[in-house]
């Protein structure tokens, strides 16, 4: 394993992530939206940055970028499609451009559906997605400004990544979610056993995050959905849930 990550809580229910590339010491912070726990986060791992990355262009997910790299100045990665309405960018990504951190690598995947210029970061060393809002635990983003049949699409990439892989999501939703899930599916066991999981994490002030994704392909309600039509049923019984 070369690359971890280690959640930072954020706002009120945001999770910035905290990445180090074990080989060589790089460390990298993921969608840093509030400057003083993401810089103290930083000084704690070594006072050192090497790489900033973004996945969306969303408030709560970018605020605290340039306080960020004024004081540890580093790299600013996020969308190409989205470079408009990010901070300045040092690499605008794309759908299969790599990024590199330290000894390792990034894959860059687009996932429209939450927002039209959405894209998540996969590192194979270490299996760990920064999925932003496309992929939580038990849950999906809202459709904000893509449609049902693009989340579909790009919740179909991330299915197709190893079982193995650690997801990095924004947001400690996993509770909510769990609700949900169970009232579209509340004979599945595993889905069970994980919302009892997600409860006592929950009570001891822990994190759900990362999940991984082989539990989510049989618990996640969004995943399991085996259509476009099953799935914008879903997302909308979850706008109204």
């Amino acid at each position: 394993m070369t690359v971890t990550a280690q959640p930072v809580p954020i706002l009120s229910d945001n999770y910035a992530w905290l990445l180090r590339d074990d080989t060589s010491g790089a460390i990298a912070i993921v969608d840093p939206a509030e400057g003083p726990p993401i810089i103290a986060a930083i000084e704690a791992a070594g006072g050192r940055l090497d790489l900033i990355l973004l996945t969306h262009h969303h408030a709560d997910h970018i605020a605290a970028t340039d306080e960020v790299r004024a004081r540890f100045p580093a790299p600013v990665v996020g969308a190409a499609a989205d470079a408009h309405r990010l901070p300045k960018l040092d690499q605008a990504a794309k759908e299969g451009d790599e990024v590199h951190f330290g000894n390792a690598t990034a894959r860059v995947i687009d996932t429209p559906g939450h927002t039209r210029g959405q894209i998540n970061y996969f590192f194979p060393d270490g299996e760990v997605l920064l999925a932003g809002d496309t992929l939580f635990s038990l849950g999906c983003g809202r459709l904000i400004e893509g449609t049902p049949a693009e989340m579909f699409s790009s919740l179909r990439k991330l299915a197709a990544l190893p079982g193995g892989t650690k997801v990095c999501a924004g947001h400690e939703y996993t509770e909510a979610n769990a609700k949900f899930a169970l009232s579209v599916d509340p004979d599945n066991a595993a889905l069970r056993a994980m919302a009892e999981q997600v409860h006592r994490l929950r009570a001891a002030g822990q994190p759900t995050l990362p999940s991984l994704l082989a539990d989510e392909l049989k618990a996640n309600p969004f995943l399991t959905a085996p259509d476009v039509a099953t799935f914008a049923d879903r997302r909308a019984r979850k706008d109204r849930f």
